[in-house]
């Protein structure tokens, strides 16, 4: 037998200390082989798509030199959040010379605990220090439990909690130290081959973060985008071909046809492109393609530049929201003790400097103060938002403009018909004039009768006040409705 992969066979038959299949790239042989290991080492290549749904693709390439005919292929360092249905495997020397007659995963993993499971009933050696001759006595123990701890029994007595190391002779049969797919292969090259495993995998999730840096009038930003990833799949991905998928994935747990469908959907390829991470639109969502390699470990928290842009026009927004039912029943003074919220609004124009899908995530803004030292004035979530769209960010609640809402009437008219009527205070301390949006979200089918300031109808249950307000002073707004429910 010859051993073409080194370190890698041979821990694998110290492990397992089975036989191994391997040939030269010339030898062939009809009979059933036994089992080959693979791992890392003859891993060529792979490529990672991962979807912000706590969902990674994985596209695992490795040259081996498998046996021809039919045997076993032991194929190591998948992820551990693998999901089992999902694996498939091709030959990319030729499409149709590897078939796969049985599939299994076996994730029964090698750690104390399942050790010492798998030797309740056997012998196993008790290495403990004495204290009087400091040196090291080895009594041989049946170990009989490890519900809660090991129990032993040491000649006719039975002992718990024994202080020394435990020593096992071997490692027990099915336990492994990694996650591993194991196939029955039907391989009908004699030459070296070159496969891929496929699979998809929770455990894998990414995010995009961003900065918004407000200039002095609120009126300009500069905006950089970052990507972080999250790997907790329980592996490492090594010079990854990385691609990202921006939108809201569907997905349904545990059932198998789902999976079948999102492999055929996951496998679809983008096309090529360059610097950075490059954006195009896939099938209903959009794809992100780093245009270089990148080494992604597990339990590792990345951050990828995505974008940057300068300059972007905002438009901040004084807010004063009210709520429905505020105009279903008398409610009298003090509705609510609401505060006025503070926004700024990007329109993401190509002409403001922006123009492309910006996925879902976290934007934190910051401002320089009267120092020149830079401030964190707020954070808020956007959700998926394409090309000349608007995104909407609510930075916190003012502190300096205040507003308040009685009700100063509430009747029935009639059945169905129902009458109210508000007063809002919205004062202001602040060194200069703001204006308030003042937004009501009236019920049912209303008509305003009267009202102190002008209003739009924005759509069928709202209506829209703006109202300026002069610095340290107060402005009122009244109105009366109808509502017919």
């Amino acid at each position: 037998m010859k051993r073409q992969y080194g370190y890698t066979v041979v821990a694998f038959l110290l492990v397992f200390g089975i036989g191994c299949g391997i040939v030269s790239g010339t030898e062939t042989t009809a009979k059933k082989q036994g089992p080959l290991a693979t791992g890392l080492e003859e891993q060529s290549g792979v490529e990672v798509t991962i979807y912000n749904v706590n969902l990674g693709l994985v596209k695992d390439q490795r040259k081996l030199n498998l046996f021809r005919g039919v045997g076993q292929l032991r194929f190591m360092d998948v992820a551990s959040q693998i999901i089992p249905t999902s694996v498939s495997i091709k030959s990319l020397v030729h499409s149709d010379s590897v078939r796969v007659l049985e599939q299994n995963y076996e994730y029964d993993l090698l750690n104390p605990q399942r050790l010492l499971d798998k030797y309740v009933g056997r012998d196993v050696k008790l290495y403990t220090r004495n204290h009087y001759t400091d040196k090291e006595e080895i009594v041989t123990a049946r170990l009989l439990s490890n519900n809660g701890g090991p129990i032993f029994r040491i000649g006719d007595e039975i002992t718990y909690n024994y202080p020394g190391r435990i020593i096992f002779p071997e490692i027990p049969e099915n336990l492994i130290s990694k996650p591993t797919l194991v196939w029955m292969l039907d391989n009908r090259l004699g030459s070296p081959q070159k496969i891929e495993a496929r699979y998809l995998t929770n455990g894998i999730n990414w995010r995009a973060d961003y900065v918004v840096t407000l200039n002095e009038t609120d009126t300009l930003a500069d905006l950089s985008g970052w990507v972080t990833i999250d790997n907790k799949s329980g592996t490492i991905y090594k010079n990854a071909k990385l691609k990202l998928v921006a939108g809201d994935v569907n997905r349904v747990r545990d059932d198998y046809n789902y999976r079948a469908k999102m492999m055929d959907f996951a496998m679809a390829e983008a096309r090529p492109a360059a610097p950075q991470f490059k954006q195009e639109e896939f099938f209903e969502y959009h794809i992100y393609t780093l245009q270089r390699p990148s080494t992604i470990k597990d339990k590792q928290t990345k951050q990828i530049s995505l974008i940057r842009a300068d300059t972007i026009p905002v438009k901040k927004e004084l807010r004063y929201y009210g709520a429905q039912y505020y105009y279903r029943s008398r409610h009298g003074e003090a509705i609510s003790n609401q505060k006025i919220g503070v926004y700024i609004q990007i329109a993401n124009k190509k002409s403001h400097n922006l123009g492309i899908p910006l996925p879902k995530g976290t934007v934190r803004v910051y401002k320089h103060d009267t120092a020149g030292s830079l401030q964190f004035v707020g954070e808020d979530s956007i959700d998926h938002t394409p090309k000349d769209e608007k995104v909407k960010i609510k930075l916190g609640d003012a502190f300096n403009v205040v507003g308040t809402r009685k009700q100063t009437d509430w009747r029935k008219i009639a059945s169905g018909v129902y009458e109210a009527a508000f007063e809002l205070s919205l004062r202001n301390h602040k060194k200069e004039d703001v204006t308030v949006r003042v937004i009501e979200p009236i019920p049912g089918d209303w008509t305003m009768l009267r009202s102190s300031h002008d209003y739009k109808k924005t759509d069928a249950f709202t209506a829209e006040f703006d109202i300026r307000v002069r610095k340290d002073s107060e402005q009122k707004l009244t109105y009366r409705v109808r509502m017919k429910f």
